[in-house]
C-alpha cells in the first residue's frame, strides 16, 4: 500500500470552479429501505433531466482513443456470459474534451479521462496480469492482439488543436489504475525515472470526489489491487479541486456522483444537439446497461432470470446496490440515440471494443467515441 501520509481532503467551495450543487438529488442516497432509494434515484433523475436540458448545450464536445487494454470477461459483465469465449477481451479507453461556459460565463476546458497507460500498468491487478501473460504462450498471443497505444493524453489534446494552457480542468470517473503524478507533476522521482515530471496541462486542476481522493489516501485491502501504489507521492494536493455529491459544471455539463463501483464514483453528463450523453465505467458496452437487448450469451439470460435493469461491470463492486441506482441513474438521464433510437446515448469511458475475433463477445451496439461542435484554442 502507498506510504503517502493519510491527509483527508477538504471540499472545495464549487463556486469556486464556476460550478453549483444539484438540489434534485440530495439526500436520495441515503434513503432507507434500498427499494425506497432506487426510486428515490429514479425520481429525481426523471425531476434533474427536465432542468438540465433546458439549460443549455456544451460547447463542443469530441473524444479521442488513447489506448486498448486486455480486461477478464468475468468482471466486465459480472459472470453473466457463459459459453465457449476468450477469458480476456478489449476494451478502449478514450479521452474526452469537453468545452463548455461556467455559470460565471467563463469559458471553460474540461478534460475527461485523460489516462495515461504506462501508468496504469503499475497497478497491482495488470501488473499482475502481465506477468501471468508472460508465461502463457496464448495469452501472450492474445495481448499482442488486444494492447494497442493511440495516443498519450497530451497528442490526444494536440489532435483536437489545443495546448496544455486551454485546460482548465481534468477528471476522471474514479482513480482505478490512475497515476495522479503522471498528470499533475510531482516533486519526486518515479521510481525508476530520472528527474520529476511535470504536469501535462498546466495550471489545471483535477476535480475529484472528495471520497475518491481519500480512499486512494488510505486503501482498504480490498481496494488495493485497483490503485496505484504511491500515486500521490510529491503532488501537490492544491491541484486537486474536491467536492462532494453531484455538481453541475455549467449549462449542458454535469459530474453526477454515482456510487458504487468506487464510494466515490462520478459520471460526465453533456447536453449535445442530439440530446443527452452519460460516460462512466459503471459498463463496459451498452449491454451492461440494455441487458435486455444484449446478444452477448448469458447477458439476456442474466436480466431474465434475476429481473435486473443493468448488468454491472463487476471487477470492484464496493457496493453492489448502489451501483445499480447508480447505473439506473445514468439510464434515466441518457437520451437514445439518434441512430438507432433502440440505444441509450451512454458512451462507456472504457468501451468494449467490436473486434469480430472476440466474437461472441462483442458489444450488440457501438458507439466508438463522441463528437460535437468545434473546439476551439484560446477561449480563456
Amino acid at each position: 500500500m502507498t506510504d503517502t501520509p493519510t491527509t483527508h481532503p477538504t471540499t472545495t467551495d464549487v463556486r469556486s470552479l464556476g460550478a453549483r450543487t444539484i438540489p434534485e438529488f440530495d439526500g436520495v442516497h441515503d434513503i432507507w429501505p434500498r427499494g425506497d432509494r432506487l426510486e428515490a434515484v429514479r425520481s429525481a433523475a426523471v425531476a434533474y433531466k427536465k432542468r438540465f436540458t433546458a439549460q443549455g448545450q456544451v460547447t463542443a464536445v469530441k473524444s479521442v482513443d488513447i489506448a486498448s487494454a486486455p480486461y477478464p470477461v468475468k468482471y466486465g459483465f459480472n459472470t453473466a456470459v457463459i459459453g465457449p469465449h476468450s477469458p480476456l477481451i478489449p476494451i478502449i479507453n478514450r479521452m474526452v474534451v469537453v468545452q463548455y461556459d461556467d455559470w460565471d460565463g467563463r469559458p471553460r476546458t474540461l478534460v475527461f479521462e485523460p489516462t495515461v497507460p504506462e501508468g496504469s500498468a503499475k497497478a497491482p491487478f495488470f501488473d499482475k496480469l502481465q506477468r501471468l501473460m508472460n508465461k502463457i504462450p496464448y495469452a501472450n498471443r492474445a495481448e499482442q492482439v488486444i494492447v494497442n497505444y493511440y495516443n498519450e493524453p497530451d497528442e490526444a489534446l494536440a489532435q483536437v488543436g489545443l495546448g496544455p494552457e486551454d485546460v482548465d480542468f481534468c477528471a476522471f470517473d474514479h482513480l482505478h489504475v490512475q497515476d495522479p503524478r503522471m498528470i499533475l507533476g510531482s516533486s519526486t522521482n518515479i521510481p525508476g525515472e530520472q528527474a520529476p515530471r511535470g504536469p501535462i496541462f498546466g495550471k489545471a486542476k483535477m476535480l475529484v470526489n472528495t471520497r475518491e481522493l481519500a480512499t486512494l489516501q488510505n486503501l482498504h485491502p480490498m481496494q488495493w489491487a485497483w490503485y496505484v501504489e504511491g500515486s500521490l507521492e510529491g503532488v501537490d494536493l492544491d491541484k486537486f479541486a474536491t467536492f462532494e455529491g453531484d455538481i453541475e459544471l455549467g449549462p449542458g455539463v454535469a459530474l453526477l456522483w454515482t456510487p458504487g463501483h468506487t464510494d466515490g464514483n462520478h459520471s460526465l453528463v453533456v447536453n449535445t444537439p442530439d440530446g443527452v450523453w452519460v460516460s462512466s465505467e459503471n459498463g463496459i458496452a451498452l449491454d451492461n446497461w440494455q441487458p435486455e437487448q444484449s446478444r452477448i450469451p448469458g447477458v439476456k439470460l442474466y436480466h431474465q432470470q434475476y429481473g435486473r435493469e443493468i448488468c454491472p461491470n463487476g471487477n470492484t463492486l464496493e457496493d453492489s446496490l448502489d451501483q445499480y441506482d447508480s447505473m439506473i441513474k445514468e439510464k434515466t438521464l441518457a437520451d437514445p440515440s439518434t441512430e438507432d433510437p433502440r440505444w441509450l446515448q451512454i458512451l462507456p469511458s472504457s468501451e468494449l471494443a467490436p473486434w469480430k475475433r472476440f466474437w461472441p463477445v462483442v458489444p450488440t451496439h457501438h458507439h466508438g467515441g463522441i463528437d460535437y461542435g468545434t473546439i476551439r484554442a484560446g477561449r480563456r
